[in-house]
């Protein structure tokens, strides 16, 4: 029996809700729809093959990567998804470090001429990147020229979605990229599938997100998962609410203490404030 107060659909912006819709064997058909109306690619993706997510470097002291979502499709193309729900000062660094070890990856044992495929890294933000003042929800970046404005290598590609700045009403989208969009932002505000997306493949992802049709183990999976959203979310706006309050270095100090004394996880204090983890313990 299903807990009322979840809600009819798992929230997406949950690691279990993000991997139920987009990360498993079932949902690969969903997965495909939703980059091949994202990725301007002449030819369409037919399938796709879940690669093992976590990659080590090549030295034993390189620090380890863990992708949400890893895949490689029938012409080699490989694709990262991840959802990130908090800011970070560095994360498009932390983008074109994970995509090197796909690069590193491509290395051939024995002869090999350095030829790459295509490698795409893209980002599902629940939060505004501070590099982009547009309005503009959508970026897509490869490496250009500065003067010529004409692109030097087109295999490296970097795709980010600010979901805070996509506020279409459902009368104002366009394409089926926006309604996949509009599925996620509004998923948990649905008791049952409107009748716009009865008919299409977004339909099945209303029946994978669907609290009712889990197994006992999933739903508990989900309450896990659900709970540290929630976490982290009170973590956010308890941090934002003692920098407002205090001065900006101190108030990130304050924030992490007052959190520290509530139990909160080491690495959620850390996404919060910035600190680091010597720097809360020292408190």
């Amino acid at each position: 029996m299903t807990d009322k107060s979840l809600g009819t659909f798992v929230n997406p912006f949950t690691d279990f809700g993000f991997k139920k819709i987009f990360g498993s064997e079932e949902s690969k058909p969903l997965l495909i729809s939703f980059l091949n109306d994202l990725l301007p690619l002449k030819n369409k993706i037919i399938s796709l093959e879940f690669k093992n997510i976590e990659k080590l470097g090549l030295l034993e002291e390189d620090r380890r990567a863990i992708f949400d979502i890893y895949c490689r499709d029938e012409k080699n193309q490989e694709f990262i998804v991840e959802l990130q729900r908090a800011k970070q000062e560095h994360f498009q660094d932390r983008a074109a470090y994970y995509a090197s070890f796909l690069i590193q990856d491509q290395a051939k044992k024995g002869k090999w001429d350095f030829e790459l495929t295509p490698i795409y890294f893209i980002g599902i933000l629940d939060f505004s990147l501070a590099s982009f003042s547009d309005d503009n929800y959508l970026h897509f970046g490869q490496i250009t020229d500065i003067h010529s404005q004409k692109v030097m290598f087109e295999k490296l590609n970097f795709i980010y979605i600010e979901m805070a700045k996509f506020k279409k009403a459902e009368s104002e989208l366009s394409g089926h990229l926006e309604w996949w969009l509009y599925f996620l932002r509004e998923l948990v505000t649905f008791d049952e599938v409107p009748t716009e997306f009865q008919g299409d493949i977004i339909e099945n992802a209303f029946e994978l997100a669907k609290l009712a049709n889990m197994s006992y183990e999933d739903r508990h999976a989900y309450e896990l998962s659900l709970k540290y959203y929630r976490d982290f979310i009170n973590v956010i706006d308890t941090a934002k609410k003692e920098s407002r309050e205090e001065g900006k270095e101190e108030g990130k100090r304050e924030a992490a203490k007052v959190l520290k004394e509530n139990n909160v996880d080491l690495s959620l204090i850390m996404i919060a404030t910035g600190l680091s983890a010597e720097e809360i313990e020292q408190l």
